[in-house]
């Protein structure tokens, strides 16, 4: 039988401090027929320069204007012609073997719309560092239960945990170009939906990079990243709901609407109500968003707005210390 063809699919933009390691670990995976796609999305930075250095009869470099990370998936995808998808964004790393384990679980009893997952540990600058901790989603499961466990506990997998084939990829339809934040969340969805279940494989990692409040699954208060998280969080439920329609979903669902209602909270009262609502049609209620402790005092004295912004701010602030320590911790061992 012919070695399937598994393709590495990464979309760049403005990453030329991490696209090199990340086309590195992809050259490095033992699996022997692989082909690597990277899309520069209309980089502003030397991202393309840096990825064409890499530019070989294994690795092809696409440039275009600035479209967004989902339209920058689809035309990856498009130039593609693996049997299997490996989705790796420009900032994050995969173990050597992390391929090669996963597609020789698919030998054991896996079929064409059998998605494969993995272990992820977080990391800044230091992958040997990064963090492992298992989660209810680290392990075989079927597509709805993920989906329930997802939405009810607010768990994720990271993008490139997944190993997809073509056929499954085929069956899900390309990424949606709308969503600014969580495109990979409801693309996933999708995929899940077309699947036959979810086999976890323990051996393989991936190692993502926590680029903090730079990173586009963040919020914060952008109108435009606020309402297309919301048309995500709908499709969510909609996929879902279509797949089991019961008391145990539609309960996860209402979890999810409150989970993330503090993230509209107070800047689009016309969001808050309409998650209120759709929380009334799953048969629950959302109660009123909480601040933490930390928090609740400066909401007392000086409202939500500030209350808000103080605590975005000093994440900012906890984040932006952290990483500069990491960092030249980094360069210390480099000495």
């Amino acid at each position: 039988m012919t070695t399937p063809l598994v393709s590495i699919l990464i979309p760049a933009y403005n990453a030329d401090t991490s696209i090199g390691e990340t086309i590195g670990s992809a050259l490095a995976q033992t699996w022997p027929r692989k082909e690597i796609v990277v899309v520069d999305d209309g980089s502003t930075d030397d991202t393309l320069a840096v990825a064409r250095t890499f530019e070989s009869s294994m690795v092809s470099v696409v440039t275009q204007t600035n479209k967004g990370a989902a339209a920058a998936r689809n035309t990856a995808f498009s130039r593609c012609q693996g049997d299997y998808i490996q989705w790796l964004d420009a900032d994050d790393l995969l173990s050597p073997d992390k391929i090669t384990r996963q597609m020789r679980t698919r030998e054991d009893g896996c079929t064409e719309r059998t998605l494969l997952s993995c272990g992820w540990g977080y990391f800044m600058y230091r992958p040997r560092l990064a963090e492992f901790k298992p989660t209810p989603l680290w392990c075989d499961l079927s597509p709805t239960e993920w989906l329930v466990r997802k939405m009810g506990q607010n768990l994720h997998m990271q993008t490139a945990t997944w190993l997809v084939s073509r056929q499954l990829t085929d069956a899900a339809g390309p990424w949606d170009v709308r969503l600014l934040g969580d495109d990979d969340g409801e693309y996933f969805c999708r995929v899940l939906r077309a699947s036959d279940g979810v086999r976890f494989v323990p051996e393989a990692q991936v190692f993502y990079r926590r680029s903090g409040f730079s990173r586009l699954s963040y919020i914060g208060r952008s109108q435009r990243k606020i309402e297309a998280h919301f048309t995500s969080m709908h499709l969510h439920i909609r996929y879902l709901l279509s797949m089991e329609d019961s008391p145990r979903t539609r309960a996860a669902c209402v979890r999810y609407l409150q989970t993330w209602l503090p993230h509209f909270y107070p800047a689009r009262p016309d969001i808050v109500e309409k998650a209120k609502e759709l929380a009334i049609t799953l048969g629950g209620e959302l109660a009123p968003p909480r601040l933490s402790w930390k928090y609740e005092w400066i909401r007392r004295l000086f409202g939500w707005d500030v209350a808000r912004i103080a605590e975005m701010e000093l994440r900012r602030l906890k984040w932006n210390v952290l990483r500069a320590l990491d960092r030249s911790l980094l360069l210390f061992e480099r000495i």
